[in-house]
């Protein structure tokens, strides 16, 4: 150090140069004990862009919401199998309110889609569902609930919607994921994650996740709580809610109890002697700062997909993740040329991919930037609907063509390697029982999170019209026995349409009628002698 300080700054005094210890107290003060800078110093940057110093102050809703997700602590039945399966419950709270404005249950793990998808029921009103009664419906003063109606088309629960301001989550896979950044963007709200182990950034959905254990799954069949000591003898065996049916009770219980429950130490400081519950400390705001009635838009779904850059093949159409995709619009002669885009992607065209259902992408219509085209996989027959599959299942189907060195010409070749994918570990004969006994778990369970992805994707999808011309994507089937008998009907189908392929070039023969065949050869006259000389053996005498 004094040899620095005389080379760069000669005219300080040498008695003024810190010493070796002094410089050690500083630098751990500045950098921590680890002699290095924290391992995400890009949150302190983001709090400071933010005006956050220390604890962050929350004076209205949706200004903070937090996420997080955690295996739930019940055992459900899947609905292709029937197997035990733990669900992810991932839980959106608002850390002014304290209420809980939107959920997602996925098998086994949640993806960014999942999150982003999340963040858009958020923004959306929940609809009435059957079973609700009238002290479930939408109750704030200032905005009745027929204007809400009118502005939705439904009848809305009692459960607050907004557009968040401020995300704050942890620093696990999906919510790192550039496709949710690029989401929560497309939203116009910030990021800003949690610090490492700091658990006051998310202290409010940790206890949630106990509070929700304690008040209503402790009470659900194949409970298996934190501790083998909370479980019963078997929770597998226990297991009879369905996916949909916990969805249901989850959602029931907190429109009902949790977003009218009395709060306590979260209770507002401007009122320390009233009683609120997250629905009224939500109307309280209402009334202090007014309410936007700001629904995204049906398009909104598609703007939170995956974006690839690529460019359009005048006949083949677009490249998305090694599957070629067609729409008749990319033969009009706007689409012979590059696109107008500049920048780093200068000539491509953007198009949209959800990687829960690849049977087709979606394209924005640059001449109106509202109509959205729907993109079908080439591999798909003209008629009739394969079964959705995710990305998981095109990665292995690509995998199993390079790995045997299969040389594909065209995009329907593919499909029969995909119906033996999909069709997994037996023959199609032999479906449904064989193939529910051979199969592991573990293949039973990636089946059936397969068509549970599947279904999650097709009813998030925006209802489109249909167009005579383009056939609508079909829903995956729930039970195991109309899976197969699904893909038994796309294997028939596959190999009626190559049969008629390979002999369209063929003449069919009509065969020879009756009368025809009898009068080219009479059936009561004899042969010639000549004939019948040589096809009559010659039997010799015994004597």
């Amino acid at each position: 150090m004094h040899q620095y300080m005389r080379e760069r700054f000669p005219t300080i005094p040498t008695e003024k140069i810190p010493s070796r210890w002094t410089l050690a107290a500083v630098w751990k003060e500045w950098f921590g004990p680890g002699g290095a800078r924290p391992r995400y110093g890009r949150t302190a940057e983001a709090a400071a862009e933010a005006g956050v110093s220390g604890r962050m102050v929350v004076h209205r809703p949706g200004q903070v919401l937090v996420l997080d997700s955690t295996p739930m602590p019940v055992k459900l039945r899947e609905t292709v199998f029937g197997d035990a399966i733990t669900a992810t419950l991932t839980l959106a709270l608002d850390l002014y309110t304290h209420g809980l404005p939107a959920f997602r249950l996925t098998l086994q793990s949640d993806t960014s889609v999942d999150i982003a998808m999340l963040l858009r029921d958020v923004m959306l009103p929940l609809p009435m569902r059957d079973g609700w009664g009238e002290d479930m419906e939408w109750p704030y003063a200032g905005v009745p609930a027929e204007v809400i109606a009118e502005f939705t088309g439904h009848r809305v629960a009692a459960l607050p919607f907004f557009a968040p301001e401020t995300v704050t989550t942890d620093h696990g896979g999906p919510y790192k994921n550039h496709d949710l950044v690029e989401a929560e963007t497309e939203i116009g709200c910030r990021i800003l994650p949690a610090r490492v182990l700091r658990q006051t950034d998310k202290f409010a959905v940790e206890r949630q996740f106990l509070t929700i254990q304690t008040m209503l799954f402790e009470h659900l069949l194949g409970f298996t709580g934190g501790d083998v000591a909370d479980r019963g003898a078997d929770p597998e065996r226990d297991a009879s809610l369905t996916l949909a049916q916990a969805e249901h009770i989850i959602a029931t219980w907190i429109v009902q109890i949790w977003q009218n429950r009395k709060l306590g130490e979260y209770a507002p400081s401007w009122a320390p002697g009233e009683d609120h519950s997250p629905n009224t400390l939500f109307a309280a705001a209402m009334e202090q700062g007014g309410f936007d009635l700001d629904f995204p838009e049906p398009s909104f779904y598609y703007k939170v997909l995956r974006k690839h850059h690529v460019k359009i093949h005048p006949r083949r159409g677009v490249k998305i993740l090694g599957l070629w995709y067609h729409h008749p619009v990319f033969d009009e002669p706007r689409f012979q040329q590059p696109s107008a885009r500049g920048g780093k992607h200068a000539g491509k065209w953007v198009v949209r991919s959800d990687r829960r259902d690849r049977r087709q992408v979606f394209f924005q219509d640059p001449a109106d930037h509202e109509t959205w085209h729907i993109l079908r996989w080439r591999g798909l027959p003209p008629v009739g609907e394969i079964p959705a599959f995710s990305d998981k299942t095109a990665d292995a189907l690509l995998t199993r063509v390079r790995a045997n060195k299969i040389r594909i010409h065209s995009e329907s070749e593919l499909l029969e390697h995909l119906l033996g994918i999909l069709g997994s570990v037996t023959p199609v004969d032999q479906w449904p029982s064989q193939a529910k006994r051979k199969a592991g778990k573990k293949q039973r369970v990636a089946q059936a999170r397969e068509i549970t992805r599947a279904q999650a994707a097709a009813a998030d999808r925006p209802a489109a019209p249909a167009i005579a011309d383009e056939p609508a994507p079909a829903e995956m089937p729930a039970a195991w026995a109309e899976h197969a008998r699904t893909i038994d009907h796309a294997v028939d189908a596959d190999r009626r349409r190559r049969r008629e392929e390979a002999l369209a070039d063929v003449k069919p023969v009509a065969p020879a009628m009756l009368h025809e065949a009898l009068n080219r050869r009479p059936m009561f006259r004899l042969p010639p002698p000549d004939d019948l000389e040589a096809d009559t053996p010659v039997q010799e005498d015994d004597t």
